[in-house]
């Protein structure tokens, strides 16, 4: 993943291991980032909040 910017689902869902409709559920829910639209047909996510839920994660597995 890029230090900074944006990044498309494809690349979430690889490194958080989990499926699709999950990761929907999760931002649909407030579990995970809210989207960015750049377009029409372009979905993503700023890498900031995917780095900072890959945090919280690995910090809920450790406690």
């Amino acid at each position: 993943m890029p230090q900074e910017g944006f990044v498309r689902l494809p690349q979430v869902l690889h490194v958080l291991s989990i499926s699709a409709s999950a990761w929907w559920n999760g931002v649909k829910t407030g579990k995970y980032p809210q989207s960015v639209k750049l377009g029409p047909r372009t979905t993503v996510w700023k890498v900031e909040e995917i780095r900072a839920l890959i945090r919280q994660t690995e910090a809920q597995g450790k406690a």
